[in-house]
């Protein structure tokens, strides 16, 4: 029977994106160098890992569980979500981002000495790249990296996939993107996440924000290209 969209589903789609950026951001803004204990760039993209994994199967049943504008895109060129519903989803997310961004906005800034010229999360290339890469660096990275998780995802909820275990493997797929790519900009492949901590600093996160549109939605595209004409061998 096909899906139908509607409320539920942006709704899904809102309150997935919402705990990824709340959890993910909020852990390298609150954790990620606490004095003494800060749980780092590895607990940093653990906790991106887990809090797509936790929503998968909280809500990825009624909306699919994009929770990422470049995903929903490259599900759209697979063939997994109608053309008609790409923009409410896109939309959904990114107010989810901006909700989420917002309560941790509220958190943060109750720390004496909190300001968002720290970054806030944000991501960037240049001088506002954690380890100095430039803008070629990061488009590569984003593109890439993008790709490999969009082609994740089409194989691990693909029918001959073994059923139930998607949400570890794209769980486990965002915290290796992590693990690989926070030096380099901070990691977005997601430009919803990007969107939502980039509004609340504004200046140059604004200015580079662009890059974290462009660069996944074009991998978002490229790993549904290559899955469908390489990997796929069925019609989901």
């Amino acid at each position: 029977m096909e899906q139908q969209y509607g409320a539920r589903q942006y709704g899904a789609e809102f309150f997935g994106t919402f705990w990824l950026v709340l959890g993910g951001c909020g852990s390298a803004v609150l954790s990620a160098a606490f004095p003494q204990l800060g749980i780092g760039f590895a607990g940093v993209a653990l906790a991106f890992g887990l809090t797509v994994l936790t929503m998968v199967y909280a809500v990825g049943p009624i909306s699919g569980g994009h929770f990422n504008p470049a995903v929903s895109v490259g599900l759209w060129a697979g063939n997994r979500l109608p053309g008609a519903q790409l923009l409410p989803y896109v939309v959904s997310q990114v107010l989810g981002a901006v909700a989420a961004a917002g309560v941790l906005y509220v958190i943060a800034s109750g720390k004496a000495g909190f300001s968002l010229s720290n970054g806030f999360a944000t991501n960037g290339y240049g001088i506002r790249s954690p380890g100095g890469y430039s803008m070629l660096s990061a488009l590569v990275t984003e593109i890439v990296l993008t790709a490999m998780f969009v082609l994740v995802i089409l194989g691990s909820t693909a029918k001959r996939a073994p059923q139930g275990f998607a949400g570890i493997a794209i769980g486990l797929c965002l915290t290796l993107i992590h693990l690989i790519s926070i030096p380099v900009d901070n990691t977005s492949v997601n430009p919803a996440r990007s969107t939502g901590v980039a509004v609340y600093v504004g200046g140059g996160a604004i200015e580079q924000l662009w890059l974290f549109w462009v660069a996944p939605i074009i991998g978002g595209l490229l790993g549904a290209v290559i899955y469908r004409s390489v990997l796929n061998d069925d019609l989901n």
